[in-house]
């Protein structure tokens, strides 16, 4: 599969940067798992995957086990594309020679 490199600025913040690949080559993470790994507060969290789900990227899912409610968050296709292409972009913008510096 082909991917076009696109830069993403929705992606590009940091904190969700982490989140999209973190969450790439798995099917889905248990929210507390992603916080803890991320180290931001529940809240912190909760803001950037509303922004990720509000653009299509990510799925929250509430599930109940064993008298338990656990929270999964997966990517969506759409999201998985935006990542792949977000990365693409970045290694075309870092694989730009530098231009020759002028003669002193």
């Amino acid at each position: 599969m082909s991917v076009e490199p696109r830069f993403d600025e929705l992606v590009h913040a940091p904190q969700r940067l982490r989140i999209v690949a973190m969450l790439d080559p798995v099917g889905g993470l248990d929210f507390g798992v992603l916080r803890d790994a991320l180290d931001v507060s529940d809240s912190v969290l909760s803001k950037h995957l509303k922004v990720l789900q509000d653009a299509g990227y990510a799925t929250v899912a509430k599930v109940r086990r064993a008298g338990h409610v656990w929270t999964t968050v997966a990517l969506t296709r759409d999201g998985r594309r935006a990542y792949a292409g977000h990365v693409a972009a970045l290694r075309e913008i870092v694989a730009t020679p530098d231009p020759e510096p002028p003669d002193a």
